[in-house]
């Protein structure tokens, strides 16, 4: 295929005194190469003209061949599963190589489409591994490594030291062994604080807002009639979304955004690959769970990553139990809002400290040894005020489109179903629930509709209870516990889909019977504790 190469962030390069030759490296590679720096949109516009021409013209890179007895192996390799490769739109050299690596994919694939050369495939890799004296899947990474030292003596110049940078005192602290987790707890702790003090102070003016309008419309029609119970819904759905999530969805977005465009959050994941392993889990696992504060969908997908089946399987569990951003808001509207930010901090802890001892017992039950982390950490430089804008924005727009609508659509379901008294129903099928936990009944239907959408726990809560103060009708001990427990329980119906996709129904299965049992244990427990607490 057509190809031409960005060679970016070209400045760091040149600060640590770095000289690259673009016309050597396009030589060998066989395809233009253009200099950028994406941070700053710099090369960019060459970038399209370039690879616009190099479509125009098809330029194709040339192979970089392999050293002569490997190689020798690879071509005789190609010519039999060239016709196979095509068909499967595949170059017949890279299928080759990754026959080498015993890539099981490929080798799968192999099966169901071409099983008469899977025994010439094994005696290719056997002949190899014996002139080697190595694995197959080793001999072609050693010649790839051999083969990128190689281009870069060519094109590349060590003109001087790298000069000395304020960033690399600022690693010494933030990246210490000691000093990196303090840090660690310090910068998510402001960061948390800031996100409630923003939330806060844009929340009750409009909710006051919105109150007002709905005692004017009590003035046009009678409280106790179905047209104003559906308008009630509709206003209190917009209300939930505009004076309540928003305020602290928003904030914890751009600050998310902000530590991750900053080179902050490939350290946090640096320094949290040793309680991976004590885990049992690769280290790569921790890009899931950083993702999972966003949102549990793309952090289930992204499990993807790891080779293993049995780190996919307990990576994507462990991962629906991380605090994604609609369980955020719930932490900051009620516990950081009714008790106070050392508690709604305190589950963070305490949500780290079950997610290891789940993952404990996961590993336990699916012992294997695994590998270790190769991780780039990048340089840190200025949040891009676009990057961090289109991120923002991104990850908002799925609530503003997918889940306010629902928000909106539940709370006049909801006004419907305390209409004609049918949330009692719900509420009595829920009290196996709501009773161990000391929560009033008419929490339980804002447990089922939480499993459409986490905000709807919250939104519909103040619904359900007929109230805007939550301590008129929740002490704080029950306000904690009902926190709790929806931090951990069933995944929302999106969560759920992306697991089966991932993991398969028979495993989903379990991850949902196993966020009940945890969610269940330790809110119990926090039941109990409340009465000392508070």
């Amino acid at each position: 295929k057509p190809m031409v190469i960005a060679l970016n962030m070209v400045d760091e390069a040149e600060r640590k005194g770095i000289q690259i030759d673009i016309e050597k490296l396009s030589q060998i590679l066989g395809v233009p190469v253009v200099k950028t720096i994406a941070y700053t949109g710099k090369g960019l516009a060459e970038l399209v003209r370039t690879a616009l021409e190099v479509h125009k013209k098809q330029i194709i890179g040339q192979p970089i061949y392999l050293s002569k007895d490997v190689e020798e192996i690879v071509v005789k390799l190609t010519s039999k599963v060239d016709k196979i490769a095509r068909t499967l739109n595949l170059p017949p050299r890279f299928l080759a190589l990754k026959l080498l690596e015993k890539d099981t994919e490929f080798e799968k694939i192999l099966e169901t489409t071409a099983f008469s050369l899977l025994s010439f495939v094994n005696k290719t890799q056997k002949h190899l591994e014996q002139t080697h004296g190595r694995p197959s899947d080793v001999v072609i990474s050693s010649e790839r490594h051999a083969l990128a030292m190689n281009i870069y003596e060519t094109v590349v110049k060590i003109l001087r030291s790298p000069k000395p940078d304020i960033r690399d005192k600022i690693d010494d602290v933030l990246m210490h062994k000691i000093w990196g987790y303090i840090f660690l707890a310090l910068i998510f702790y402001l960061f948390f604080t800031l996100v409630f003090k923003i939330g806060s102070f844009i929340e009750e003016p409009l909710i006051s807002l919105f109150d007002q309008s709905l005692t004017e419309i009590q003035k046009y029609i009678h409280r106790s009639s179905l047209i104003y119970v559906i308008i009630e819904g509709i206003i209190q759905g917009i209300a939930g979304g505009i004076a309540i999530v928003l305020p602290y969805l928003t904030p914890f977005l751009i600050g998310l955004a902000i530590l991750e465009d900053s080179g902050y959050l490939p350290r946090v994941a640096f320094l949290l690959d040793t309680f991976m392993h004590r885990l049992g889990l690769h280290g790569k696992s921790v890009i899931p769970f950083l993702l999972g504060y966003g949102c549990s969908v793309p952090a289930v997908m992204s499990t993807r990553i790891l080779e293993s089946e049995r780190d996919r399987f307990i990576t994507a569990i462990l991962t629906t139990l991380i605090p994604c951003s609609a369980r955020t808001v719930i932490i900051m509207g009620l516990v950081f809002y009714y008790l106070g930010p050392n508690y709604a901090f305190g589950i963070y802890i305490l949500n780290l400290l079950v997610v290891g001892l789940a993952g404990k017992v996961l590993t336990r039950m699916y012992p294997e040894v695994t590998p270790g982390l190769l991780l780039e950490v990048p340089n840190y430089h200025l949040p891009s005020y676009k990057t961090v804008w289109i991120k923002s924005w991104y990850r908002l727009k799925e609530f503003i489109v997918i889940a306010w609508p629902i928000l909106i659509v539940g709370s006049i379901v909801l006004g419907i179903l305390q209409f004609f008294q049918l949330d009692k129903i719900i509420n009595t099928l829920c009290l196996p629930i709501t009773i161990p936990l000391a929560l009033p009944p008419e929490v339980g239907t804002t447990l089922i509709f939480g499993i459409l959408r986490k905000e709807l726990s919250l939104i519909m809560l103040l619904q359900a209870l007929g109230t805007k103060d939550i301590l008129t009708v929740m002490n704080k001990g029950q306000i904690l516990t009902f926190t709790i427990f929806v931090v951990f329980y069933i995944p929302c119906a999106a969560t759920i889909a992306a697991l089966w996709r991932e993991i398969g129904g028979k495993k989903t299965g379990l991850a949902i019977i196993f966020s009940v049992m945890i969610a269940f244990t330790v809110a119990i427990l926090f039941r109990f504790l409340s009465y000392i607490l508070f």
